[in-house]
């Protein structure tokens, strides 16, 4: 069996080869040659890139088996995360590679603002001594307002207090409580940029957030304050801070990033480059080789998982989040589940239960959600179904879904149960739990009916009117056929006098052997179920 391909776009470390491993196929091209990268995706299972490679609609359709796109660092501009997801690529990042670097390189701005090393440094480099023309100011006693108290904005409180700083922050998605924990006094917006005498932002960049820092918010700073941006190019409004630094609003300025990068000539940032009260790097938050190395490692290892078809903690575009080892092992029990209701419904879905009860109602199953759906559909679109794309799947056909946890589990330690109602009004109900040590996936239900068949490749399901002689009979017609029964229960009558079996057979049971069966033992339900693996 080949090997999975694996395409880097982009210069990485060695380390990202390294923990990759061997198992798979990796090759390489350069993902600014915009005809070499379509060539290359056309048989890719992943590619993994850094900034300069762009994956959009037109990439994604020249790679018809790619599963996974791998970004070694935070952003995901150069991504098209809509087509990706609806063609069931997973997209994955690094999101805490580069949250050291980002931090330091803050405070190297703030530093270098407050001392004017960079201007200082060029005077010197030019055989100037003119001391007095650099005094700077300390940061002892100050005060630094952090806009955005996520990672990098903790990590920066943490580092600056050493200096002996007031930390002062405004999120609004953050407690007084979390703010406490990391010695910082929440305020509103205009509060912190009255007070700080730095002020450095760390917010994501959407619509509401683009140009926040604005003409008026300039004007509530106070004429001695720099303003830092190592976040996202646009957060500030680079034309109002070329104003207020040139009408002296403000004292300084120290930018990494960049409405247009590299900055044009006939662009908002440009001017700012001249300016003698602005410290400015080339994007260089992620520019450090742990930073590098750390972004491709992880990376790496969520390539593996997603091309083992597991589910990601970094990928972007999967409502899964980090599981549990302890729920881990039912992700694809409850899959296996999918194609087992899919096999039995009759009809289309409306809407599904997925309810899991026992021990694991004390962890976060929401994955569970997801793997039901890609089971189900599996067999039912024509697309490649993924933890992706399923729940879009769902949404797309009108299927409503939602997840019930319960402690309370009677006969087993740990249950789930897909109950969906199916459009001519009837409801299924597929059960199932992970047996014994070995952690066996059963399915331990349908419809009522109480068994316990362990999940193979093969299922016949039958239910009847119970009297005697029917086992002989199916078995019969089988045996003739040279199909091995593997496995067999046989659940008691209901209360309107039918029984259900449940067969496991060796190998696929024809069609016209089905038809057969079913007339010979007068099955108002026979299925054949075929379960696969992804």
């Amino acid at each position: 069996m080949p090997k999975p391909v694996v395409l880097i776009a982009e210069e990485l470390s060695p380390a990202t080869i390294d923990a990759l491993g061997p198992d798979f196929d990796v090759r390489y091209v350069d993902g600014t040659d915009r005809p070499a990268l379509l060539s290359a995706l056309a048989d890719a299972n992943a590619v993994l890139i850094r900034s300069a490679t762009k994956i959009d609609a037109e990439a994604i359709a020249a790679a018809p088996v790619l599963k996974v796109v791998a970004r070694a660092g935070v952003g995901l501009d150069n991504v098209d995360i809509k087509t990706a997801t609806t063609a069931g690529v997973m997209v994955v990042n690094a999101p805490t590679s580069n949250i050291i670097s980002a931090a330091e390189l803050t405070v190297g701005h703030i530093l270098s603002l407050a001392r004017r090393i960079p201007a200082a440094h060029a005077s010197l480099a030019a055989g100037q001594w003119k001391r007095s023309a650099y005094t700077g100011t300390e940061l002892f006693e100050k005060t630094v307002g952090i806009i955005g108290l996520g990672r990098i904005g903790a990590l920066i409180a943490a580092r600056l207090q050493a200096f002996g700083v007031s930390v002062v922050a405004y999120d609004p998605y953050v407690t007084p409580t979390r703010a406490q924990q990391l010695g910082v006094q929440l305020l509103e917006l205009d509060d912190l940029l009255a007070q700080s005498d730095f002020v450095t932002i760390h917010m994501p960049k959407t619509p509401e957030t683009t140009g926040m820092i604005g003409a008026e918010q300039f004007r509530l700073m106070k004429k001695t304050a720099f303003v830092v941006n190592v976040a996202r190019g646009g957060l500030i409004d680079e034309e109002a801070l070329h104003t207020a630094l040139a009408d002296g609003e403000i004292a300084g300025a120290g930018l990494d990033v960049f409405t247009s990068e590299p900055p044009a000539e006939d662009g908002t940032a440009f001017p700012l480059l001249s300016l003698p009260n602005v410290v400015v790097t080339p994007h260089l938050g992620a520019s450090t080789d742990e930073a590098q190395e750390k972004a491709g490692v992880s990376v790496a290892k969520s390539v593996k998982l997603a091309l083992e078809g597991d589910l990601v903690p970094d990928a972007v575009n999967v409502a899964g989040g980090v599981i549990d080892p302890f729920v881990r092992p039912g992700i694809s029990l409850v899959e296996q589940l999918g194609q087992f209701f899919t096999g039995l419904a009759h009809s289309a879905l409306t809407s599904l239960d997925i309810e899991v009860r026992g021990e694991l109602a004390a962890y976060d199953v929401s994955v569970y959600r997801l793997a039901a759906l890609k089971g189900i559909l599996a067999n039912v679109v024509s697309e490649n179904v993924s933890y992706v794309n399923a729940p879009l799947f769902a949404e797309q056909r009108g299927i409503e879904t939602r997840l019930i946890v319960e402690s309370e589990s009677p006969l087993y330690r740990n249950i789930t149960i897909l109950r969906g109602t199916l459009a001519d009004g009837s409801v299924l109900t597929v059960a199932g739990t992970l047996a014994g040590t070995r952690m066996v996936p059963k399915v331990v239900g349908i419809n009522g009916y109480e068994i316990e068949v362990p999940i193979e490749r093969h299922h016949l399901v039958m239910r009847y009117a119970d009297r005697p002689g029917i086992v002989a009979i199916y078995g019969q017609k089988l045996g003739s056929a040279g199909i091995n029964i593997a496995g067999l229960q046989v659940a008691q009558a209901d209360a309107s006098g039918r029984a259900l079996s449940v067969l496991t057979v060796d190998s696929p049971v024809p069609e016209g052997l089905l038809d057969e069966m079913r007339e010979a033992v007068g099955a108002d339900l026979f299925r054949r179920i075929e379960v696969t693996e992804d």
